[in-house]
């Protein structure tokens, strides 16, 4: 029972992670699942930054096409 309220709070604190990242990520054109890589341990959050840094982005495509 004295467990509960720290899962409670691992819970939460994953939310507040998980959720922002996985809308850049839909934003971005991407599955908002590919926002879980954060929860890798060690070079999870360097794996996304690289991912959203080095991969092409639907919405530049879309506007380089317009030109």
């Amino acid at each position: 029972m004295y467990l509960f309220p720290e899962f409670g709070r691992i819970i939460i604190v994953g939310l507040m992670i998980i959720l922002p990242i996985g809308l850049i990520y839909r934003k971005a054109g991407f599955h908002p699942a590919w926002a879980l890589l954060v929860f890798l341990p060690g070079f999870g959050l360097l794996l996304i930054f690289l991912q959203l840094a080095l991969m092409p982005w639907s919405t530049r495509k879309d506007h380089e096409e317009r030109l």
